[in-house]
């Protein structure tokens, strides 16, 4: 069935602003409201009763934490739940599909091993318990039957960039698949023009948490951005009408805090292309309030990229 269509909002920054001025109000009804949401795709799950739950969302989407948002849900209402990885079943280094010029396409759909992604799920359908392999990114090579998962007639979330890839999708009963997208739904505006549209607030998430814990300089992740976007618009994207359900996975007072954790970019502001777009992304936020770090929640999702 077609996902229910969530329109984009667009919210004017005075607004945020206001509300900004209630600092513990506003994050709180934030959160209340994305867990308002999660406990709703929680419910439809329950009462589709599909066992495999595909999940997907672009990068920075938040869909990593979402997933274990919505299995924690799945639990709290008395159902078994686990969640794995799609990035477990991708094939050892020296198997990876190649692009034209010769790289490594990791972004491709057949840098998964299908046939054993089938087996695995097949396996656990049929007989209630399979053993799954997991991947080790340091040695770029997978480890066979290293997670053991149990059915118990509760629900495996299946999350990765290609989880809505019909591809994949065909490996599997039908009747047991439910697939959601994750995505933000809010965009931000000022003076009525749009000046935050949902893929640059992503990209300033992913600049965050890459240089947060993957020592990547702000400039590296905007050289690389136009890649991950052309790799959205041809793997995940194109995908998303056929999900079941859309999860929005906006939080309007996370523009506040990003403001305070942007701060320390400033460094990087020079003469060169990236550092000019930099200068760009910060003169956004001229007209932004801020937020400390520490008025975030500790179990936000948010804190897969500020904390």
């Amino acid at each position: 069935m077609p996902a229910i269509w969530i329109p984009k909002r667009l919210v004017d920054l005075n607004l945020i602003n206001t509300a900004g001025l209630s600092r513990q109000n506003f994050v709180r009804h934030c959160e209340f409201e994305y867990e308002s949401r999660v406990y709703a795709a929680a419910k439809e799950i329950i009462a589709e009763n599909r066992h495999i739950i595909m999940l997907t969302g672009p990068s920075a989407s938040g869909k990593t934490t979402t997933a274990f948002k919505l299995r924690d849900k799945l639990i709290s209402m008395g159902r078994n739940a686990r969640v794995i990885s799609l990035d477990n079943f991708f094939k050892n280094s020296e198997d990876y599909p190649r692009m034209e010029n010769g790289e490594k396409d990791y972004e491709n759909v057949t840098a998964l091993e299908l046939g054993l992604f089938e087996k695995c799920f097949r396996e656990l359908l049929s007989a209630g318990r399979a053993k799954f392999p997991e991947f080790d990114f340091q040695t770029q090579h997978r480890t066979e039957d290293a997670i053991e998962l149990e059915l118990n007639d509760g629900f495996i979330i299946v999350e990765g960039i290609h989880a809505l890839n019909p591809i994949l999708l065909d490996l599997l009963p039908a009747g047991e698949v439910f697939t959601i997208y994750a995505g933000l739904r809010e965009e931000y505006s000022f003076r009525g023009q749009r000046i935050l549209p949902t893929r640059d607030l992503r990209m300033r998430r992913r600049m965050i948490r890459d240089y947060k814990y993957r020592g990547h300089s702000p400039k590296q992740t905007i050289t690389m951005w136009p890649s991950v976007c052309d790799g959205e618009d041809r793997y995940i994207k194109v995908f998303k009408p056929n999900a079941d359900l859309l999860l929005d996975t906006s939080f309007s007072y996370e523009l506040l805090i990003m403001h305070s954790a942007l701060m320390d970019f400033e460094q990087y502001i020079d003469d060169s292309l990236e550092g000019q777009r930099l200068a760009e992304l910060f003169r956004v936020f001229d007209n932004i309030g801020y937020m400390p770090l520490g008025m975030l929640p500790q179990h936000s999702m948010l804190c897969e990229f500020f904390v």
